[in-house]
């Protein structure tokens, strides 16, 4: 199943989560009519058949406004996407500038799977109260997403099981399930409210000898705890049923991520090991169990929303036997385990890097190998996401990770090199920010001049948690700052142009998580002329000579719009035809998208071969349809 199916697959899911709420919520009603109906004497045989039904029908429009009030609450206090769902739970931000070791680890560990996985690096918290292992991922898509892990995931696992674990993770951000997991929430919420208020009643309610009026009041109440019992009920079998094949699925492909299945069945079996397991001590641990690594709560078998421990180390290691839990209890009773002494003795941070490819280097690409990559890292990704970091200066990591760095560290990414283009993007900025910071943008820029072209995204993404951090009129001001930039004169690179318009929709998707992207439903078809604009853009940047480019051009319309009459034409004014074209591209059906990136692989490399510039151009236009794509294609020659 590839990254295409796995979209569809969750929007299938949507809608299976609908219906169950549908059946939740009919489920309550009827019950609800029905207790209001014994205590108000609904049944007696003087009550007129009208009045009964006048009970019914306010009856159930009342509790169908307060489940529906409640969900849209719930939706609403989650708006702020991953970040909200991390600070309910108790999560702490690891500071970009930490000297806390296990903090340190944590970053490393999670901006080289974002780097290696082509998205922007997610905001990351530690759940300090929790000496349990786990961890999750939250939010509406990746550019407002957050991963979070226990302290105890921290102190206890080692440098491999705490890469499989949030392989794990973003096995779930990469297939679309955080904005199903994040919805649950709110829907969740909406069929439990009923037994909650029920339970403040009769908590906070006094009855006295002579307080007979109280009695219905207090039965009502009684009669909306065995609601919220129904509604636990139905949450808990929409749990399970969301998410119990997800976990087998994102276990297999962390280990496919990792290329190693030790750190991943580790981490598990220091799970059913240790004494405090995966379990949270959160009183919110219901509201997110979705969304865990590990069974938070402790479901029996009919409601668990992960399959069981042993299931999933066995389709690790088929030969594991259960019974070798009961030695490692006992070992891990008499030496808790370490994560820092075993990473000593594994000497697992002294590991080798692979080599990097220079901006002349050219690779053997074919589109169906290049849609194989879209959302599927694999264990080279990995290791070539940490060579990435470590090839990226000191300087301009450090600059990634400060608040107030971050945005003139963008503004040079995009600036061009020293000449009139330069003039007017240094014209443009200079009338929408402060001298420091376009002062600090340009020596940015001179810095960023000899920075290998492969290093360009990585460093974007990096900047990202930073970039998040400030305040919105200034993340306003940050993407007018990118437009201008990218429009100073129409001369700007294409390249350029797409890692602006990239860099403004991740800013704009972290500002308003709810309202972001969601995969599209349009048919390709109903787009083609903006599919026709982009074909010929990436066919004429991939090649200098015009005819060269006619029948890359050509190619690619081969394979998408076989049938289709539409002569190679550039646009005469590329800017505005790409900036007319994103919107609709993005909404279009993920099967759709597979067709059309499959050709403008074959527009770009029609040839045969690409140079790292035309790769990272591929890689900006393909981020820029949400469909990421690992820092390098494969077949680097």
């Amino acid at each position: 199943m590839n990254f295409f199916e796995r979209q569809d697959q969750a929007r299938r899911q949507s809608k299976r989560l609908v219906l169950l709420f549908v059946a939740a919520v009919l489920a309550i009603v009827v019950t609800v009519d029905v207790i209001v109906l014994l205590v108000g004497g609904g049944f007696s045989e003087d009550t007129l058949p009208g009045a009964r039904w006048a009970a019914v029908a306010a009856t159930s429009l009342a509790t169908l406004g307060v489940i529906g009030v409640a969900s849209m609450y719930r939706i609403s206090s989650l708006r702020a996407g991953g970040a909200a769902v991390a600070r309910r739970m108790g999560g702490t931000p690891v500071p970009e500038d930490t000297h806390d070791f296990h903090y340190r680890r944590l970053r490393n560990v999670v901006e080289e799977i974002a780097i290696a996985s082509g998205v922007p690096v997610p905001q990351i918290f530690v759940m300090e109260e929790e000496a349990g292992i786990n961890a999750f991922a939250a939010g509406y898509a990746t550019s407002d997403a957050a991963v979070a892990v226990t302290r105890g995931a921290l102190d206890k696992l080692n440098r491999d099981e705490l890469q499989g674990v949030i392989a794990h993770e973003f096995s779930h951000v990469l297939n679309g399930d955080m904005r199903l997991n994040i919805r649950l929430m709110g829907v969740l919420f909406g069929i439990l409210v009923l037994g909650i208020v029920g339970r403040k009643v009769l908590q906070h309610g006094r009855i006295g000898s002579d307080s007979k009026g109280a009695l219905p009041v207090m039965a009502v109440a009684l009669g909306l705890v065995v609601v919220g019992s129904i509604g636990m009920l139905f949450g808990r079998m929409i749990k399970a049923g969301v998410s119990r094949q997800r976990e087998f699925l994102a276990d297999s492909s962390a280990v496919q991520f990792t290329r190693q299945t030790k750190g991943l069945a580790g981490a598990l079996k220091k799970i059913a090991g240790v004494g405090e397991g995966s379990k949270l001590a959160s009183r919110d641990t219901e509201e997110v169990a979705h969304m865990l690594f590990g069974d938070g709560v402790g479901y029996s078998s009919l409601f668990a929303t992960h399959p069981p421990l042993v299931a999933r180390i066995q389709a690790l290691e088929p030969s594991f036997k259960a019974d070798a839990l009961v030695d490692l209890a006992a070992r891990w009773q008499m030496h808790p385990p370490s994560g820092l002494d075993e990473d000593q003795a594994l000497g697992l941070d002294s590991r080798s890097s692979p080599s990097l490819p220079d901006d002349r280097a050219q690779m053997q690409v074919t589109p169906p190998a290049v849609v194989a990559q879209v959302g599927a890292p694999q264990a080279n990704d990995y290791a070539r996401a940490g060579a990435l970091v470590k090839a990226i200066p000191e300087v301009l990591k450090r600059a990634a990770h400060e608040r107030d760095e971050a945005v003139p560290l963008l503004y040079g990414l995009l600036m061009a090199p020293p000449g009139k283009v330069r003039d007017a993007q240094q014209y443009e900025l200079s009338a929408r920010q402060d001298e420091r910071v376009s002062r600090q943008a340009l020596d940015y820029a001179d810095r960023l001049a000899d920075l290998p072209r492969i290093l360009c995204l990585p460093l974007a993404a990096m900047a990202m948690p930073a970039l998040r951090r400030r305040p919105r009129p200034e993340l306003e001001k940050f993407m007018d700052g990118c437009f201008a930039l990218t429009h100073a004169d129409g001369k700007v690179s294409l390249f350029e142009y797409s890692l602006g318009r990239l860099l403004r929709v991740q800013v704009h998707d972290a500002l308003d998580p709810a309202g972001t992207w969601v995969a599209g439903d349009r048919r390709l078809a109903h787009c083609a002329d903006q599919a026709i604009t982009l074909m010929a853009l990436l066919a004429q940047a991939g090649h200098d000579d015009p005819g060269a480019a006619m029948r890359a051009y050509l190619a690619g319309m081969a394979l998408v719009f076989p049938r289709a009459n539409a002569p190679y034409r550039p646009p005469t004014d590329p800017m505005r035809a790409m900036d007319e074209a994103w919107p609709v591209l993005d909404r279009v059906e993920p099967r759709g998208k597979e067709l059309l990136i499959e050709g403008l692989v074959a527009a770009v490399s029609h040839d045969g071969r690409i140079c790292v510039a035309e790769a990272e151009l591929l890689r900006v236009v393909c981020a820029s349809l949400h469909c990421p794509l690992p820092p390098m294609l494969e077949g680097a020659a």
